[in-house]
């Protein structure tokens, strides 16, 4: 009795720890996951270019004013014949000018091109929103893959753990019958292989729960201590309604809702090309300043001037070869392919979302029954062992009704977490993973 008390204490000394573990909820993880995992904040960045490239300073519809200035200086040898029919000879005539001036351009009218350039910049800015969000989605089922992972490698590691000290208490009682003589010594040694297997499981049981948590701390961004906990509860609460949800998957599916992005694009880009074929109208202004100083052979020694210019220009490519009818040809074949590969995706996104709810529905039921299952290798479990200790029944039998128990378990663990990385793949092919409550 004395030797089961010191082993329960050194137990209870060796999990002490665990209890000032950092706790890492559901709700954490996707807070932690979404503020500092590098995939999402390149994702961010992305979204960020795309803004940029949809602000006004990038639309084309501001004018562009240049300021320019300038100078030259000239040492001539000149010869000038006045009309009176003298003439004068110059040696090192020297002359200058500088001018300086702030210039306006400013287009008026493009064809309506840079109107629909804009546009386009507009819808690229949201398809690379999109393009974030499916970025989120596959993180969002990366992490709870792992955190689930971990998740049930612990209660596996609570399972095994439990199985040790069921084989050790087997043991330190096979030694007691040894001693007084009720038993051989084999009960032991068996009593001792399987203390050695289970250590060994729980040893490498142990060694996969550190691994998937430096996995999950990765997925998180390395923001948590390497010694935490996670919460081990799973509901199956919510009610899935499977039209609704096939209805969702048609209008919210993260690749539908690109395809379509895409086509929207493709049509501006059509007609974003069929704009060259109108003229562009340009305004342009400058105020400059003009300073000449001329050599000994002008009239004039110096000249200043200072003014207001505007201009107005039109530019019409009445042919270039065919390019643009070529472009405005390949615009529409890229919306056309775009239109195909949204029938081709709302195929496969509903063949793939059935099979998603078959999936979860299936793993779902075989949680159910393997919660039934253990309930019956525990019942079994605790009639062996009451067998056992009376003798009834030897070690073999009771080590198979203790195997029983650990399998149904470790089964049970699998079967849990799976059904729950099955309903999160379904939601994110719903396109409603990220409206639900974790």
């Amino acid at each position: 009795m004395n030797i089961k008390i010191v082993f329960f204490s050194i137990v209870f000394l060796l999990q002490a720890p665990m209890f000032a573990q950092e706790l890492i909820t559901p709700e954490k993880a996707v807070s932690l996951a979404l503020e500092n995992n590098y995939g999402i904040k390149i994702a961010k960045t992305d979204v960020e270019i795309a803004e940029n490239n949809a602000d006004i300073l990038n639309s084309g519809y501001l004018p562009t004013l240049t300021g320019n200035a300038g100078a030259n200086y000239n040492l001539d040898d000149t010869e000038v014949g006045f009309s009176d029919g003298t003439n004068r000879v110059l040696n090192g005539a020297e002359s200058s000018s500088y001018n300086a001036s702030v210039d306006l351009d400013y287009t008026l009218f493009d064809g309506l091109g840079r109107s629909y350039d804009y546009k386009q910049f507009k819808e690229t800015k949201q398809l690379t929103e999109l393009q974030a969000r499916e970025t989120i989605e596959n993180t969002i089922v990366q992490l709870f893959t792992i955190y689930y992972n971990v998740a049930e490698l612990i209660e596996n590691e609570d399972a095994l753990s439990q199985t040790l000290t069921i084989s050790k208490e087997r043991l330190i009682r096979a030694e007691y019958q040894f001693d007084y003589g009720q038993a051989n010594k084999l009960a032991s040694l068996n009593a001792e292989v399987d203390i050695n297997n289970d250590s060994i499981s729980l040893m490498n049981t142990l060694q996969e729960l550190n691994n998937a948590k430096r996995d999950l701390n990765f997925v998180l961004g390395n923001t948590i201590p390497d010694d935490f906990t996670i919460d081990t509860e799973v509901a199956f609460d919510n009610l899935y309604d499977k039209s609704e949800l096939l209805a969702k998957t048609r209008d919210n599916n993260i690749s539908i809702l690109q395809v379509n992005k895409n086509i929207d694009i493709n049509a501006l880009g059509i007609k974003s090309e069929t704009s060259a074929y109108l003229p562009t109208v340009g305004l342009s202004g400058s105020y400059g300043w003009n300073k000449n100083n001329n050599n000994a052979a002008s009239f004039a020694a110096y000249s200043i001037n200072t003014g207001l210019s505007a201009g107005l220009s039109l530019s019409w490519n009445l042919f270039d070869g065919g390019s643009t009818i070529t472009n405005v040809r390949n615009a529409k074949v890229n919306l056309e392919a775009q239109k195909i590969l949204k029938e081709q995706l709302l195929v496969s996104i509903v063949r793939d979302f059935n099979n998603a709810w078959d999936d979860y529905e299936n793993k779902l039921r075989v949680y159910r029954l393997q919660e039934h299952n253990i309930k019956t290798a525990e019942n079994n479990f605790d009639r062996t062992e009451e067998q056992f200790k009376l003798g009834q029944i030897n070690s073999i039998e009771f080590r198979q009704a203790q195997l029983n128990l650990l399998n149904a378990e470790l089964s049970r663990n699998q079967a849990k977490y799976l059904a729950k990385i099955a309903e999160m793949q379904m939601l994110q092919i719903s396109g409603d993973l990220l409206n639900i409550e974790f």
